[in-house]
């Protein structure tokens, strides 16, 4: 089901006389408004991430979305402008970074396939060797920060940069509290590090590479960010400034890890019921890709045992459901 409006255009036809046309037009701001009050029926099917006691505090009851069009318009509703912490979505700025410098070639380091396993295993880890299945679970996204560090003198800013520059946000950060609690309680992560050093598939010093990694997760952006950021994976990869990020073939890349790993081992459901490349985070958020349309944007802090946002899935489900709008 569809939501549009009639929307009268003046126009010139070919032979140069003033015509009037009526066009279809989504009427975005009423499919948001629409879609805050069904997901708020969800409240209390999930559970914060209180496994990082710094997200522990966030209230439940938040819910923002905003989706940004390849012809510039933006539309939000709810928390859409609050900052929170984006966790794993970050993967997406940090993969993007390293193919830019690297090319599509991953290499032999880290795989493309979707994992089916939870995002922090070690037994799957174990069973291949040391080579994590794809760039957005842990281990993936640690080899990723580990290729990364000798390109840039100081990563972590670096990482801070390409958001600020993509949002147009100066005032984005690293949440400092976040980047702590997540050192503290990240026991899992440096098993993982040390693990795949012990197959020599990470190559700089564990803890710079770990406060890398464990920064980056602790951004802190609004949805309205977030569809600013990665707007270039919706526009052939290129930022709304016309600079280029990734080439068309790259963004190509990007999308469909996305899709096929974006939301951990819950893709299958995710592509079935919503059909477009996303990424999810334990900070609530998830991110979504419409090539060659829109990027879209959601949050809220209770997740599922999968580790993805409940009202946010059920908000892009019903997205796609009114827009009409997937990849399939």
């Amino acid at each position: 089901m569809c939501i549009s409006i009639s929307v009268d255009l003046t126009v010139r036809n070919r032979t140069g006389a003033i015509t009037n046309q009526t066009r279809s037009v989504m009427d975005y701001n009423a499919i948001l408004q629409r879609i805050k009050k069904e997901v708020s029926l969800h409240y209390g099917e999930g559970k914060i991430a209180d496994y990082i006691p710094a997200l522990s505090k966030i209230p439940p009851k938040k819910f923002g979305m905003a989706v940004k069009l390849v012809n510039g318009e933006e539309f939000h509703v709810g928390d859409a402008a609050e900052t929170f912490s984006i966790q794993s979505i970050s993967k997406v700025a940090s993969l993007s970074l390293y193919i830019r410098k690297h090319g599509l070639e991953i290499g032999s380091r880290v795989g493309v396939e979707p994992s089916g396993t939870a995002f922090n295993s070690l037994v799957q880890l174990e069973y291949e060797q040391g080579i994590p299945r794809n760039p957005f679970i842990n281990a993936g996204a640690i080899v990723i920060i580990d290729g990364l560090i000798n390109l840039y003198p100081d990563l972590k800013q670096g990482i801070l940069d390409f958001v600020r520059t993509n949002s147009q946000n100066n005032h984005i950060y690293f949440d400092e509290e976040v980047a702590a609690s997540e050192c503290a309680t990240g026991n899992r992560n440096f098993a993982l590090a040390h693990f795949m050093k012990s197959y020599g598939n990470i190559n700089n010093d564990i803890h710079t590479v770990l406060d890398a990694y464990f920064h980056q997760c602790s951004l802190a952006m609004s949805c309205i960010d977030l569809v600013r950021c990665f707007y270039f994976l919706a526009n052939e990869g290129i930022t709304e400034d016309s600079l280029r990020i990734l080439s068309r073939r790259e963004a190509k890349r990007v999308n469909a890890i996305m899709l096929t790993c974006g939301t951990y081992d819950a893709v299958g459901d995710f592509a079935f019921r919503v059909g477009i490349p996303s990424k999810s985070g334990v900070g609530g958020g998830i991110l979504g890709i419409i090539p060659k349309q829109m990027s879209i944007a959601v949050w809220s802090p209770e997740l599922n045992a999968q580790g993805n946002s409940v009202l946010g899935m059920k908000a892009m489900e019903l997205f796609t459901t009114y827009t009409g709008i997937s990849v399939f």
